[in-house]
């Protein structure tokens, strides 16, 4: 029987971005367990700002149907959002929003897999915020499968060694436990375990 497909992507391509950091080491650890890592860039996925008319006239973008093709491809799907302004940064929003106008193809790329969320910022509450809209994103406006669980970066400019691990051993072990549920839940609804 085939291992989980696990696709991993930051909703930031910023040099040095903290939840990019956080999707590597997501997709770290779950390279160590029974699972296909698979980690995406939205930088491979150039989208023009979601425009109806835009669509009407000239139809979904390629990179869209590509990025929606991964996400049906998953047993499960983790994403790691920045924090801007107390909300979802606008690359996240606008690739969630293009690739859910793709019409056709094999699978279904929100109900489908069963998705986890992580967030990273340099304040005290993680990117908590932005958490919580890409939940209601993804669970309310796409009726996704999103684990109760989710692994939050609070004081990301100094959270992360150079090894690219989580300082705080905590840290490191709830990502840990959030990597094992997704893959468990993922393997589940795949049926790919009993």
């Amino acid at each position: 029987m085939r291992a989980p497909r696990i696709v991993v992507f930051a909703g930031s391509i910023r040099t040095g971005s903290f939840s990019a950091s956080l999707a590597a080491l997501a997709a770290k650890e779950l390279a160590l367990m029974e699972c296909e890592p698979v980690l995406l860039s939205l930088a491979d996925y150039p989208m023009p700002i979601y425009d109806g008319d835009l669509e009407a006239a000239q139809g979904v973008p390629a990179a869209a149907k590509q990025l929606r093709d991964q996400l049906a491809q998953a047993d499960g799907v983790f994403i790691a959002t920045p924090e801007y302004n107390a909300g979802l940064p606008p690359l996240l929003k606008n690739a969630i929003d293009w690739a859910s106008r793709v019409q056709g193809g094999e699978g279904d790329a929100f109900k489908g897999p069963v998705y986890a969320i992580g967030s990273s910022s340099p304040g005290g509450l993680g990117g908590y915020r932005a958490s919580m809209m890409l939940r209601q994103t993804l669970a309310l406006g796409l009726g996704c499968l999103v684990l109760a669980e989710q692994v939050m970066v609070a004081g990301a400019a100094g959270a992360f060694a150079e090894s690219g691990d989580l300082k705080d051993a905590r840290a490191q072990e709830r990502l840990r436990a959030v990597m094992s549920t997704l893959i468990e839940q993922a393997a589940l609804r795949a049926g790919l375990r009993a």
